[in-house]
């Protein structure tokens, strides 16, 4: 019984992901940009925790009724690509015709990338860019480069979800996860950190997201190009 009730309590953990992203999503409608990426940053927490404790305490066979990877999916797809898309196209980085181009090509690219059986490499890390709008949009809320840049930099990786590109996951993927892990976490650090201070333009933190921006991007690819000892690139 009690494994049960564990097993149940992650559920709720994960649930609580939506509680968030509308929370995110009223502070956008009211254009409240630095609040909205604090609750996509606690959202991005708890997406990042909530599957250890679903492996630890086999949330499928303890809590069979709900769909623990359905419900990660929903959640994602809201934190992960609905909400960024949506504060791109309104905060002005984007004007005009470019903006409709930005969230037609990310609504709807995610959306057929996240109902695809094969997004899992056998490492567990992607097959694809996997959709993490909300990393590329608080860089870009960060840094303000030309709108060309930013429509490049979104049609690029919309193609590279669908091409045979490695892009890591920092819990799962298990080469170089003592590098990838605590590189999130200062990732999850600097973005909160960048926000809570409203994109100071003179802020360290937007130099620590670029940076550990590169690294989480890059990394599987270098993985690719340089297999581990098992030969494996992807």
């Amino acid at each position: 019984m009690i494994d049960q009730s564990r097993a149940l309590f992650v559920h709720f953990f994960t649930a609580t992901g939506a509680v968030f992203a509308m929370l995110a999503m009223l502070a956008a409608a009211d254009e409240q940009w630095s609040m909205m990426f604090l609750w996509l940053v606690v959202a991005f927490f708890v997406d990042g925790i909530d599957g250890p404790l679903a492996r630890k305490y086999d949330v499928r066979t303890n809590a069979p009724r709900f769909d623990g990877v359905l419900l990660d999916l929903i959640i994602d797809y809201l934190t992960y690509v609905f909400i960024p898309a949506f504060a791109l196209f309104k905060s002005g980085l984007l004007p005009g015709w470019t903006g409709w181009i930005a969230i037609i090509i990310i609504t709807f690219a995610s959306a057929m990338y996240f109902c695809d059986g094969n997004m899992k490499t056998k490492d567990y890390s992607f097959h694809g860019f996997p959709g993490c709008w909300n990393m590329l949009v608080i860089v870009l809320f960060a840094i303000q480069p030309n709108f060309w840049i930013i429509l490049g930099l979104v049609t690029v990786l919309a193609v590279a979800m669908f091409l045979p590109v490695k892009f890591i996951h920092p819990v799962r993927t298990q080469r170089w996860r003592t590098v990838s892990l605590p590189i999130t976490l200062a990732w999850t650090f600097f973005a909160g950190w960048a926000a809570w201070v409203d994109f100071h333009p003179e802020s360290w933190a937007h130099w620590g997201l670029v940076v550990t921006s590169v690294y989480l991007l890059s990394a599987g690819v270098i993985q690719q190009i340089f297999p581990g000892k098992d030969g494996t690139g992807l």
